[in-house]
């Protein structure tokens, strides 16, 4: 499929069709990463990482425990 880059503001712009926006299962506001690989402009929709405390939790070791650190007295109306 072919298209045209066009004028939007002080950038250009490419319309995605339909079609291509139902195969790669993006929708309007969906982040993307975009990146130039020799000499071909690539997107591809950006997944951000999913965290779960469990995996996270499994980390942390004795090695990279740290103690509490100290921050000084209260400066307002904080309880503790």
């Amino acid at each position: 499929m072919q298209t045209k880059i066009q004028k939007w503001g002080n950038s250009l712009a490419v319309r995605i069709p339909k079609v291509f926006v139902r195969e790669a299962h993006v929708a309007y506001g969906t982040s993307v990463d975009l990146f130039v690989d020799d000499g071909k402009i690539i997107i591809n929709p950006h997944v951000e990482p999913e965290y779960r405390l469990e995996d996270l939790l499994a980390g942390v070791t004795k090695r990279n425990l740290h103690t509490e650190v100290e921050t000084g007295a209260a400066v307002g109306r904080e309880a503790w």
